[in-house]
């Protein structure tokens, strides 16, 4: 049975965001996310699997795909699940794959196409897949979905190539803003295509989460009211697609109110800067990895110089990051996420993605909006709408191109 979050009490951090208008559900799939983890956790015993003899084979390559939130999954995971499978394994969104499939399938080599989704009905999903079977030689699918019933998942259900992982009913958020379905998402998949994850990992990210919710939301409100006009998150390797998610959230979640911008953390000198006004909040999402920390905290200390006090908070699940600036607790520069220690950035972003969507979900209801549905006469929507998917003319292979690729909308 699908666990869900205690109910609003006096006691419950998110109280203040469960009853505001319009602001139930994305609190809800918020403070969810732990519990969800653990039940997919238990799942992956049974879920269906990819073929274990092509996860061995030296030549296969892994494509991580998605539209935005679910491209940022890929983003995510793809460093850890090339270590861990010694394997070319490489994030295109669908949005790139769609326009340009000659660039995303350059390589005619044994692929695994892994497809991120929500819904599965956003036009890109079903054409993505489509394309990289008119293209490849050798494609196989790994569609990961929240919803049975989409076009995606019915399309895949039953191909001799493709295999459909699906996430707990409760995954598949009502609200507006991805937040459960996209940490499902990201633990199946690693369960699903990692041969070396550690047996304690899931209840440690699950717990971590669990402090960050029961401690954190006074925090980010407080920040929440302060309303910053322009927020930047930064983050290296697997945390540049985290900071890349948390903008997004903030962006989709304040109706384009606030101004948020991400970067790595090394590139973010050459250029970006520009962005920083004596105004600015930055959110450094510092890695777990000893080298690419150093480039973090240079980055901290230098934004740090120049800017107002309290306006650079650091993200971190390492102790030793405290003298970053100031302790969790102490002067609130410095979140420290407890009980993360030798996990990897992917896994350290569970818990690390609950703060931003807490910053976005309460800057929007401290400016007056609807986080559940923040685009009310819908200029942006849950499902992307107005997409055209055009048949794709390759040449001597515009012969296979089947007209069916244009998906839903």
């Amino acid at each position: 049975m699908t666990q869900t979050s205690p109910a609003p009490g006096p006691a419950d951090p998110l109280a203040p965001e469960r009853s505001a208008p319009g602001a139930r559900w994305t609190a809800e799939e918020v403070a969810q996310q732990p519990a969800l983890w653990r039940e997919v956790a238990r799942a992956a015993a049974t879920a269906p699997r990819v073929p274990a003899d092509l996860l061995a084979r030296e030549d296969l390559r892994v494509v991580l795909t998605g539209a935005g939130t679910s491209a940022f999954a890929g983003g995510l995971l793809a460093p850890a699940l090339a270590r861990a499978l010694g394997r070319r394994v490489e994030a295109v969104a669908t949005t790139d794959v769609v326009p340009s499939p000659a660039d995303a399938f350059a390589d005619d080599v044994p692929t695994l196409l892994v497809s991120f989704a929500r819904s599965g009905d956003s036009p890109e999903s079903l054409a993505a897949t489509r394309l990289a079977d008119e293209l490849l030689t050798e494609c196989h699918h790994l569609v990961v979905t929240c919803n049975p019933d989409g076009a995606l998942a019915r399309a895949h259900a039953d191909a001799p190539r493709s295999t459909v992982l699906l996430m707990p009913p409760a995954a598949d958020d009502r609200a507006f803003a991805m937040t459960s379905s996209l940490t499902c998402m990201t633990v199946a998949t690693r369960l699903a295509l990692d041969p070396a994850v550690p047996a304690d990992a899931v209840e440690r990210v699950a717990a971590a989460a669990e402090q960050v919710l029961a401690t954190a939301p006074a925090r980010t409100r407080a920040l929440a009211a302060q309303a910053p006009p322009r927020v930047v998150y930064l983050g290296s390797g697997a945390l540049t697609a985290l900071a890349r998610e948390s903008a997004l959230k903030l962006l989709e979640l304040t109706a384009g109110r606030v101004v948020a911008y991400a970067d790595s953390s090394l590139g973010f000198r050459h250029g970006p800067k520009a962005v920083l006004d004596p105004t600015t909040l930055v959110v450094v999402l510092v890695s777990g990895d000893p080298h690419a920390r150093r480039y973090d905290l240079d980055l901290v200390a230098e934004l740090r110089a120049g800017l107002p006090a309290g306006h650079v908070v650091v993200v971190t699940g390492d102790a030793a990051d405290g003298d970053a600036g100031g302790a969790d607790g102490d002067d609130g520069a410095t979140w420290r996420v407890p009980g993360l220690e030798g996990l990897d950035d992917a896994w350290r972003a569970l818990p690390f993605v609950v703060h931003a969507q807490l910053l976005a979900l309460q800057t929007s209801v401290h400016l007056g909006l609807t986080p559940d549905n923040p685009f009310p006469t819908g200029e942006v929507n849950r499902v992307v709408q107005g997409v055209t998917v055009h048949p794709y003319d390759a040449g001597p292979a515009a012969a296979r191109t089947d007209p069916s690729t244009s998906a839903p909308s």
